[in-house]
This record gives structure tokens, sequence and C-alpha cells, in this order.
């Protein structure tokens, strides 16, 4: 486990405690990991994900269709 000293100003602390308490974590370290883990999931982009990566396994074993005018095919003229 990394230890670290953090400078927050009083409206970061008052944030991170509110997280504590909804959440009911015991600790402000909690309270980061939480928040930490929901940038994650929220912003980081899809393909960072081990899930994306699954999903695109997945999508490899589908069928594919081939098509000789895109445009035609889809209406797109």
């Amino acid at each position: 486990m990394v230890q670290a000293i953090i400078n927050l100003n009083e409206h970061s602390n008052r944030i991170i405690n509110i997280i504590k308490g909804k959440f009911g974590l015991k600790n402000k370290s909690d309270a980061i990991q939480w928040i930490i883990s929901e940038y994650e999931k929220e912003l980081l982009e899809p393909e960072l994900r081990p899930e994306y990566i699954e999903k695109m396994r997945d999508r490899e074993k589908e069928p594919t269709v081939k098509v000789k005018d895109f445009k035609e095919h889809f209406g797109l003229s």
C-alpha cells in the first residue's frame, strides 16, 4: 500500500467528509479510494477498462456482413 501526504483546501476536505458520511466509509482514505473508483468508471476512456477488451473479444466472434456500397446499403445517398 502506498501512503501519501496531500494538501487539501477546505472545500475539498468537506467534499471528502461528505462522501465518507454518505457512503458509510470508515476514513478519508476509503473516501478517496471511492472517488478514484467512480472516476475510473465514469471518466476513463472505455478502451482502458478490462470489461471493454472482453466485450470487443466477444464482438470479434460475431458474424460479419459484406456490403458492396455502404451508402446505398444504409440509405445514406
